[in-house]
């Protein structure tokens, strides 16, 4: 079953969810963004695209898929404003109890708002639902997941995620899902190309985040992420922290610890995907940032590992049929 094949008798409606979709150039992937919406079990009271200025043909592709949109659903355009600033506008135009948004080149999976609801509705003091996510490139193939302990993988918690922020694991943004009432005390900070660690950082202190460990979630990572540029993330993440430090309940010496720490996850990431010498200068400054001596040693190992050979395995695995489609013919598989 592709997107868009859920059948009607498999569907029941969502009387308290909106949702919004930012926009900005990705004419190649918001169809498939969209029709993942529209799939849903539960459907939102509204969905509402914010086309932030794009300059490709984003804005009439939106318009022409949001015809067969099944719910009620707007298309706004304007000039380029920045993402924060269209999460703002966005929240500001919505109504409900819960609150989502999903990236214009990311994907839910047709239970994704069904099964967040069932999280947050027995638990009134969690701000946030989220959960694991898979990793997929312009290609729909799906290279790595947040499950993965030797890649791209995340330690998430349910509850108190202050430790968990403060060594920047951060929840994959297309898995979260916000309860309405919690935002209206904060806003997305327009200074900032992170939209979401910051959020995260005041949400902490309102209440918990609940957490599901189902992958219901797909982020896409191609050759224009913000999220790429791993130098300027640091930096981002750093004075998201200096101005929080108060809540973050640590000391100096242990701030810069944590730093280190995520510099060499940094490293791992470059090493994944095959940038061996950004990855060697990262490590080499912060190999005491890894989280055990079996970690360093994979990370050496994988260091000397041509990279024929990383590329001949990945190939593989994409053959065996390890991609997008493939998980929407069985849109639960873990």
């Amino acid at each position: 079953m592709k997107i868009g094949e859920m059948s009607e008798s498999n569907r029941t409606e969502a009387p308290d969810v909106f949702v919004m979709v930012p926009l900005h150039n990705h004419a190649k992937y918001i169809e498939r963004c969209l029709r993942s919406i529209f799939a849903q079990t539960l459907h939102p009271i509204k969905l509402l695209v914010i086309d932030n200025g794009s300059t490709d043909d984003s804005a009439a592709v939106a318009e022409r898929v949001l015809m067969d949109c099944p719910f009620p659903s707007e298309l706004i355009s304007h000039e380029d404003r920045g993402l924060c600033s269209s999460l703002n506008e966005g929240f500001a135009a919505s109504y409900g109890k819960y609150f989502a948004y999903l990236g214009s080149d990311d994907i839910w999976f047709p239970r994704f708002l069904e099964q967040r609801v069932k999280l947050l509705e027995p638990r009134p003091n969690a701000v946030i639902g989220y959960g694991h996510a898979n990793y997929i490139d312009e290609n729909d193939q799906i290279y790595g997941s947040t499950t993965d302990p030797h890649g791209y993988g995340v330690d998430f918690v349910d509850g108190d995620v202050r430790e968990m922020l403060v060594n920047v694991e951060v929840p994959i943004s297309p898995s979260v899902f916000y309860r309405r009432s919690a935002l209206e005390s904060v806003s997305w900070n327009e200074d900032s190309i992170l939209e979401d660690y910051e959020m995260y950082l005041k949400l902490m202190t309102i209440g918990e985040f609940a957490f599901d460990p189902e992958i219901l979630a797909a982020w896409r990572k191609h050759s224009h992420n913000t999220s790429d540029n791993f130098i300027s993330m640091h930096y981002e993440v750093l004075d998201a922290q200096r101005r929080h430090f108060a809540s973050l309940g640590i000391s100096e010496a242990e701030f810069q610890h944590r730093h280190t720490k995520m510099r060499f996850r940094h490293a791992r990431i470059h090493l994944q995907h095959g940038e061996k010498g950004t990855a060697l200068k990262l490590a080499l400054g912060n190999w005491r940032g890894s989280r055990s001596r079996s970690e360093l040693a994979r990370f050496t190992m994988r260091l000397l590992i041509p990279m024929f050979l990383i590329n001949a395995k990945r190939k593989y695995s994409k053959k065996r049929g390890n991609s997008i489609e493939t998980l929407h013919s069985n849109p639960f598989k873990n």
